[in-house]
């Protein structure tokens, strides 16, 4: 088992993930924004287990739900249930080709979005609009570029 090469990546990545969800962006752009938090989050469950799991997604979630202002443990609870079904099929998603992940990550995401829709109708909290569920297919289609760039990153050799 070979050690990382560039610790700061995870965090870089995460952090830069949770502001990309900040930047105020105009109507429809902003229904479809990625999840950018649920997206980076799953590159570092499958590439790096050891060090990211189901605390870490609470504890992400947690911080998003502050930062975002949204309903407390929302966020969470759903970056959990991503990071469970991912550990669970860790070993086969891995293996699979970057076009493969991609849809199993638009399929993911879009779970996300009916987690999301549930926790707002048991609140009682206005449902988002329908632009909002277009958003797990840009997820979908960034998931090869930005698979690419974080390897790229995590794997980059130093000096």
């Amino acid at each position: 088992m070979s050690r990382p090469r560039n610790g700061w990546v995870l965090p870089a990545s995460l952090l830069l993930a949770l502001l990309l969800g900040l930047v105020p962006m105009p109507g429809v752009a902003q229904a479809l924004r990625p999840y950018w938090l649920a997206l980076v989050l799953a590159y570092w469950l499958l590439e790096a287990p050891e060090r990211v799991g189901l605390g870490s997604a609470f504890l992400l979630g947690l911080l998003a739900d502050l930062a975002f202002g949204s309903l407390l443990g929302e966020q969470s609870l759903r970056l959990v249930v991503l990071a469970f079904i991912l550990e669970r099929f860790r070993a086969r998603l891995r293996f699979f080709p970057v076009s493969q992940q991609a849809l199993t990550i638009g399929v993911l995401l879009l779970n996300d979005r009916v987690i999301g829709a549930g926790i707002h109708l048991a609140m009682g909290v206005p449902q988002l609009p329908w632009p909002y569920w277009g958003a797990p297919v840009v997820g979908m289609l960034l998931w090869p570029p930005l698979h690419l760039l974080l390897d790229m990153l995590r794997l980059r050799r130093r000096g």
